[in-house]
């Protein structure tokens, strides 16, 4: 067995970064206590998710108070954290940013969502975070104890070129820290987890914020771990939770000897590169 234990923290996250980051260090210690190997947070999960406060609570990675205490907990406790996302600031522009962090503490992969949330459904939401954040432009996969990952955010995951091109570079789990709202989680959110682990014979992993009646962008929650089959491991509901599941990292080889998707792919006809 190859196994590994995975925490989902879907924490509610307030208009408050310090109080933030206090729930996902508690959220953190309770993963731990439970023996997991990886644990993963929400996207912006120290920021509520509106344009102004992506603006209002940007950090600049070389001082970030966020980063430096999630450094401090994978350090201290020994395992991986990826850090969902934050508002990160670079030469005056604003990222959605997701980092991830060895055992040491030390960052050893840092992804900026490539595909902006700009989307208006008419009579039900609108929003567009094009208005604060630029786009980022690089695929990214990280070697870990565990094999190779790949990390998207949210609406990355909706774009089958980006999970292929990362299953190409070699990634046996994928990881979506997202926040799907009201109209389109009950929708997809499912659905895209199951298919982009099905259509690459992976496991993806989402994790999102806990609904906030009151807030103005209101997250479906929901956090997911869909398998190389297509089915769910494990799901949440809309309240804060920790979600622990343990995978078995030999169940994608199996599944590919089985259906061999991959191999059976017509490279002959087709292909799907990355522009270097």
């Amino acid at each position: 067995m190859n196994e590994i234990t995975i925490a989902l923290c879907q924490m509610q996250v307030v208009d408050n970064k310090e109080k933030n980051i206090k729930k996902a260090i508690e959220m953190i210690e309770k993963a731990v206590a439970n023996n997991a190997d990886f644990i993963v947070l929400p996207e912006m999960f120290n920021c509520p998710y509106e344009n102004e406060k992506f603006v209002e609570y940007c950090e600049n990675e070389n001082d970030s108070l966020t980063l430096k205490k999630i450094s401090e907990m994978a350090k201290t406790n020994n395992v991986y954290i990826l850090s969902g996302s934050i508002s990160e600031i670079k030469n005056k522009n604003i990222y959605n940013t997701s980092y991830l962090f060895d055992k040491n503490g030390e960052i050893i992969a840092k992804h900026q969502k490539m595909h902006l949330f700009d989307i208006d459904v008419k009579d039900k939401i609108y929003f567009k975070e094009s208005d604060t954040l630029t786009a980022g432009n690089d695929i990214t996969v990280a070697e870990t104890d565990f094999g190779k990952i790949g990390i998207g955010i949210c609406y990355d995951i909706r774009f089958p070129e980006l999970a292929r091109l990362m299953v190409n570079e070699g990634a046996k789990l994928l990881f979506y820290p997202g926040a799907f709202n009201l109209t389109t989680g009950p929708a997809h959110w499912e659905l895209l987890f199951r298919a982009r682990a099905l259509d690459n014979q992976v496991y993806c992993i989402g994790v999102a914020p806990a609904l906030d009646n009151d807030a103005n962008y209101n997250s479906y929650g929901h956090s997911i771990i869909t398998n190389p089959w297509g089915e769910v491991v494990v799901e949440g509901d809309y309240e804060e939770e920790l979600l622990i599941s343990k995978i078995d990292l030999d169940e994608i080889k199996r599944i590919r000897e089985e259906l061999p998707l991959i191999k059976n792919k017509r490279n002959d006809i087709y292909k799907l590169d990355k522009i270097s």
